[in-house]
């Protein structure tokens, strides 16, 4: 029945108040106020529509895409949105295309690592989109490693110009979104050589393609690297391969703000620090760790629905069957899942001023918080990805059989976020970056006072020594007590990690027989960042009644999950006994209980539209199997009654004459 809530009975057992609790998600009524709007625009407009995108071949689903993202343009423009709103019509579209790549890698790029000279020049062009960007680093040969990239930029002084060149198949440029059929430029990475000489790995300004008619420059080849996981998902993204052929750019056209080329080919290191080139990684991995908890929110708000109106098994005498919700197996897969989304999206906003602070700090020259600052969003953004694409995945399982129909949303949902696993820096590649900075950390105690996310060093004697004092389940219930959990052993790991590294005489060596570990010893550092992120979060104001208490049990169920997945480290490190992680499991279980009738309103509280979440499982109504039944008989393959090949190659088996057929 249409305009029926068959939640609505789910909805009235909330101990908190479900408005207030969306401000809390949101971070503030500003963003709460500005998200919802742009939610509700591109909800309500069918030109955004995107329950036929599974239906479409690659040539149209691509099409598609442009066209959403011109009329996106167009209401930018009519609307004078600004940035912030326009930021977030682009998230709300839900569809993968060119404008990701200008807003978040070009034009990023472009003011961090340009002079004020080339600002003026090309920033105008980008942010109007005179001209449209893609961020060519990742090469056929190789990814994570910059320094082996193999496309070469040639300073040539009689004309004043640098040469771009691919000189194998591998140094093909592959992977950039927008690039395969879109971009007009690009920011290349390449080598660059100046008299025979090779002066490290710079970005240039690489025009691509005509503006005329779009066609590639002469000595351009490009394209688009064919299907990729899933069938929508980021098949609506062109990811291209490029390879140049002696192409020519002037002099001007590398990035200079950190260094530069003169006229007469000499090479100049100005006074900004090389570091400067992770502004734009930082940027782009603050917004990964936002991206994936509303992702995970997404999964998760679909599983939630879905378990509650889903009924399977228990009933007596008739009666209804029990909602599979009320399973101890489905809550205690399910809750940590809902728990981590919160504590993702509360990680973000911390990680996100942590951003803006290092941004003024390098307008001011002051470098001094970057590599904590790589080291925060690199290991963040490894954690929270590897987690969400699980977790998206869990969730399709907890929806049984209809969680792998492409109509709850969940198939698609994790083909296009699994990508992020190893897009802006591979996590295992990262979570070993992280280890070094560990490393260095663990080397300098007593010699430097650590700070910020890495404090708990100035207090690793006391942590080494000190064992949990928790006796019953409910001693577990005290921050203090989880934190130290969380920093002894995060502490003892990254010690021993540091004390066996010593042993070896070549580091390197070190670092790569021990790098399992290390990355262990990275993980559960982070993992101390999300769990005590979540309780400073949980120290300050938080209006609404109930709202601080549900948020309270929420991080105490994301804590006790991981001491319980990761009961090994908090053993082997020999700060819990086994009875205190079993007390601390048996907490976890009394959680959940107080999750359950909160499961719904906790759902509600991310705000999503029925058109963001792409979900019949997932529906704000609850009203699943007629949709469900609907649409089967909506898809084209239900067009005709006897398929296409049946007169040809069923008939001729049922009447036993294959043999004589002409197949």
């Amino acid at each position: 029945m249409e305009g029926v809530d068959y939640l609505s009975d789910e909805r009235k057992k909330a101990q908190f108040d479900v408005e207030a609790m969306k401000v809390a998600w949101a971070g503030s009524h500003e963003a709460f106020n500005v998200t919802d709007r742009m939610a509700k625009l591109v909800a309500n407009d069918p030109v955004f529509e995107k329950f036929s995108k599974p239906l479409l071949d690659r040539k149209d689903l691509f099409k598609n895409s442009l066209r959403k993202a011109a009329y996106a343009w167009k209401l930018i423009q009519d609307l004078r949105l600004s940035d912030e709103e326009a930021k977030w019509l682009r998230h709300y579209i839900d569809e993968p295309n060119y404008t990701d790549l200008q807003w978040e890698m070009f034009v990023p790029a472009l003011e961090g690592q340009t002079t004020e000279e080339q600002k003026k020049k090309w920033l105008p062009l980008a942010k109007n989109m005179q001209i449209i960007g893609c961020y060519a680093q990742t090469e056929l040969g190789h990814g994570s490693n910059v320094q082996g990239l193999e496309t070469t930029a040639t300073f040539d002084p009689q004309t004043d110009e640098f040469i771009i060149h691919s000189p194998t198949i591998t140094s093909s440029k592959w992977w950039p979104g927008g690039m395969g059929k879109v971009a007009t430029h690009g920011i290349v990475y390449a080598r660059l050589i100046i008299n025979g000489q090779f002066h490290g790995v710079h970005g240039f300004i690489v025009q691509l393609r005509s503006m005329d008619n779009h066609f590639p420059l002469p000595g351009i080849t490009v394209g688009d690297i064919g299907l990729k996981f899933g069938h929508g998902a980021y098949n609506t993204m062109d990811n291209g391969v490029l390879r140049f052929d002696h192409v020519r750019i002037p002099r001007n056209q590398m990035l200079m703000r950190v260094s530069q080329v003169t006229k007469e080919g000499k090479f100049v290191v100005s006074d900004v620090p090389r570091q400067l080139m992770y502004g734009t990684m930082v940027s782009v991995r603050q917004t990964i760790v936002a991206d994936a908890s509303k992702a995970l929110s997404r999964a998760v708000c679909i599983a939630t629905r879905y378990s509650t109106i889903r009924r399977q098994f228990g009933s007596r005498n008739g009666g209804p069957e029990t909602q599979v919700i009320d399973y101890k197996t489905q809550q205690s897969r399910l809750f940590p899942l809902l728990a981590s989304a919160y504590a993702f999206r509360f990680v973000s906003e911390w990680l996100k001023l942590l951003y803006t602070n290092v941004k003024q700090r390098l307008a001011d020259n002051d470098f001094s918080t970057l590599p904590e600052a790589h080291a925060c969003t690199a290991g963040l953004k490894s954690l929270t990805t590897a987690a969400t694409a699980d977790g998206i995945d869990e969730c399709r399982k907890l929806c049984g059989g209809h969680g792998y129909l492409v109509s709850s949303g969940l198939p698609e949902l994790y083909a296009y976020y699994v990508a992020a696993c190893t897009y802006e820096g591979e996590n295992v590649v990262l979570m070993l970056q992280v280890s070094r900075f560990l490393v260095k950390t663990v080397s300098e105690i007593g010699i430097k006072q650590p700070v910020g996310t890495t404090a708990y060093f100035g207090r690793v004697k006391a942590l080494m020594q000190n064992n949990c004092t928790v006796q019953t389940a409910k001693d577990w219930l005290n921050i203090g007590t989880i934190v130290e959990a969380f920093e002894a052993r995060a502490a003892r790991m990254a010690v021993d990690c540091g004390q066996r590294l010593a042993k070896f005489e070549n580091s390197e060596e070190g670092f790569a027989e021990l790098s399992p570990d290390l990355v262990e010893a990275s993980l559960a550092h982070c993992q101390l960042i999300v769990v005590s992120k979540f309780i400073e979060r949980l120290q300050q104001e938080i209006p609404g009644k109930g709202v601080k208490d549900m948020l309270q049990v929420l991080c105490y169920v994301y804590a006790f999950f991981l001491i319980h997945k990761h009961q090994g480290d908090f053993l082997a490190t020999g700060y819990l006994t086994s009875k205190q992680a079993a007390l601390a499991n048996e907490q976890l279980k009394n959680l959940y209980s107080k999750v359950r009738p909160n499961a719904i309103a906790l759902v509600d509280s991310f705000n999503h539209t029925d058109h963001y979440l792409g979900s019949i499982l997932g529906r704000y109504d609850g009203n699943v199997y007629p949709k469900l039944y609907e649409a089967a008989w909506k898809d084209p393959f239900n067009d005709s009654i006897v398929a296409d090949g049946i007169h040809q190659y069923i008939q001729p088996i049922l009447r036993q004459t294959l043999h004589s057929a002409k197949l």
